[in-house]
């Protein structure tokens, strides 16, 4: 229990040798560090999940992950640490505000990959539905390339027009003979019962068509196999074009596309965008607690001792500063007095000089 609770007073960025000394702060600052600590994990957790939508590796996904949930937690430790009790409440909030809007940053960017987890089913789903429209699009860019299919199909769709239009003028020639025999009478026949003339030239007029008709359908037949033949050998080349397609469609499964599938499912349904919220905002709070903890809790012995400990440290380098600053003058004082004595000395030995030679000259002259 002493080993957990020194871990999460690190995690909280504690001096745990000042916390050892007033333990009513023990408990702020355990939780503190503790929530640290579980936001790193929420971190790690996205992470993972964001970079194995990108990579398929488990191996990948775990390194990036560990390192990710390390930076956030490294991160909400330097944040929470960084802030200091002062007696100016006022002071403090505007000191923290660049603090609270990193940790709303870090927030949104870890709620974001585990958002995308939570509705997996319903992004799936979505994301189907969008590969459902992807695949008409190419087919229809498919055939729109492949206009030579269309050719064929129309004129494989003029020739049965063209079968139909004879076996539907063969029909009424029979109608017409069956009529002239028995003796129905209509706009086109006589209305006399039996094999006259005009039963006669309209049976002749219905084996012309009938020949017609069947030498027609052989014709049209052969074209029409030689049609799916060519037919069928485009939509080969088409298949292997889509074929290729394929697996870029297959693919869209990335971070981005899934993403994109949340904010279309936010905007269609009111639930979702709710839910959307409410995780965001859940961690929010998460992230943002020890920030606000440390801002509306009161100044408590803890402070107190850091500030004295912080002091202390000023009190020790102003006078380490002093000394220093005294010894370097003294030091100076002492060079300057020297190197003056020794240019007295210098100037005297060069008079003293200069006149023994002046006193020479004139005894020689």
């Amino acid at each position: 229990m002493q080993v957990l609770t020194r871990f999460f007073w690190f995690c909280s960025g504690a001096n745990s040798s000042i916390l050892q000394k007033v333990p009513t702060e023990s408990n702020k600052y355990l939780g503190i560090g503790a929530t640290v600590f579980f936001t790193g994990i929420f971190a790690s957790l996205a992470g993972f999940y964001a970079l194995y939508t990108v990579f398929q590796s488990w191996a990948i996904a775990l390194i990036f992950g560990v390192f990710w949930g390390a930076m956030v937690f490294n991160l909400d430790r330097f944040i929470v640490s960084s802030m200091r009790k002062k007696e100016q409440g006022w002071s403090e909030w505007k000191l923290a505000l660049p603090r609270l809007v990193l940790a709303l940053l870090l927030a949104v960017v870890i709620s974001k990959p585990l958002e995308l987890k939570l509705f997996e089913r319903e992004i799936n789903r979505k994301l189907d539905e969008q590969k459902i429209t992807f695949i008409k699009q190419a087919k229809d860019d498919l055939a729109m390339g492949f206009p030579e299919i269309q050719a064929l199909e129309g004129e494989k769709k003029g020739l049965k027009e063209e079968e139909k239009q004879a076996r539907a003028y063969r029909d009424k020639l029979q109608q017409e003979y069956d009529a002239e025999r028995f003796g129905e009478k209509t706009a086109s026949t006589s209305g006399k019962i039996g094999l006259g003339s005009n039963a006669k030239k309209k049976e002749q007029q219905l084996d012309m068509a009938q020949e017609d008709l069947k030498a027609m359908s052989v014709r049209n037949e052969s074209r029409i196999q030689q049609l799916d033949v060519q037919i069928q050998a485009f939509r080969a080349k088409q298949e292997v074009e889509f074929e290729k397609q394929v697996p870029g469609i297959d693919s869209f499964d990335g971070f981005a596309a899934r993403m994109d599938g949340l904010v279309q499912l936010t905007k269609e349904s009111e639930a979702m965008a709710t839910a959307e919220l409410f995780l965001v905002l859940l961690f929010v709070a998460i992230e943002t607690a020890p920030i606000f903890v440390k801002l509306i809790s009161a100044r408590g012995p803890y402070d107190e001792l850091l500030e004295l400990h912080e002091d202390q440290v000023k009190l020790y380098k102003n006078e380490k500063w002093e000394r220093a600053s005294g010894e370097s003058e003294a030091r100076l004082s002492y060079f300057k007095a020297t190197h003056f004595y020794a240019s007295e000395l210098s100037a005297a030995a060069t008079n003293v000089a200069n006149e023994q030679k002046s006193e020479m000259g004139k005894k020689k002259g």
